[in-house]
């Protein structure tokens, strides 16, 4: 039998409430808490990154202020950059691929809540995965949506809301993001 975490990596209703699920969340956002008063150059700020985001890549880096739901969902590949105040909901795992750059204010959200409204009163939603690419760029203010994939050197421009999976190589806007442009 699964637990509650191991439903909210699998993409299967479960319950928020569980108190494993509550210990992850609130060692990520004492985590988060520290970070909003430090940058990237203080002494102690990459010990902070490296316990809410395990793994993370040495070249890899995130401007506070930032936050995140658990850290331990997010996957960031070999320079990854990450401007000030985006947000992370990485109930599922986000991954993030090698040379990415996100624009200040985004916000990539895995967490579903059920459609059914009695449901919705619960402590229970789903988490789907986030998938970019390499080389990518995402303008400010872009808002990935659960689920969505995208494809390697996409630009989405800024302030677009990212419901469908994106192909490769081409230049997405608006709300929802659509294709503008073929990039090669």
């Amino acid at each position: 039998m699964k637990t509650e975490f191991e439903k909210m990596r699998s993409e299967e209703l479960y319950d928020f409430s569980d108190p494993e699920i509550d210990m992850s969340l609130r060692h990520a956002k004492k985590l988060c808490a520290r970070l909003q008063t430090m940058t990237p150059y203080d002494d102690d700020y990459r010990a902070v990154i490296e316990e809410l985001i395990p793994g993370i890549p040495a070249t890899a880096n995130i401007c506070p202020p930032f936050n995140c739901d658990h850290g331990n969902g997010i996957r960031l590949a070999e320079d990854v950059f990450m401007n000030y105040g985006c947000v992370i909901l990485d109930g599922a795992y986000v991954t993030i691929g090698r040379h990415t750059l996100i624009g200040p204010n985004c916000q990539l959200y895995t967490p579903q809540h059920p459609k059914d409204h009695v449901l919705r009163r619960e402590t229970k939603e789903t988490s789907h995965p986030i998938t970019i690419g390499e080389d990518c760029w995402l303008g400010g203010n872009v808002t990935v949506c659960p689920g969505v994939t995208i494809g390697d050197r996409v630009i989405v421009a800024a302030g677009s809301v990212v419901v469908h999976d994106v192909p490769d190589d081409v230049l997405v806007a608006g709300n929802p993001a659509v294709i503008k442009r073929h990039l090669k």
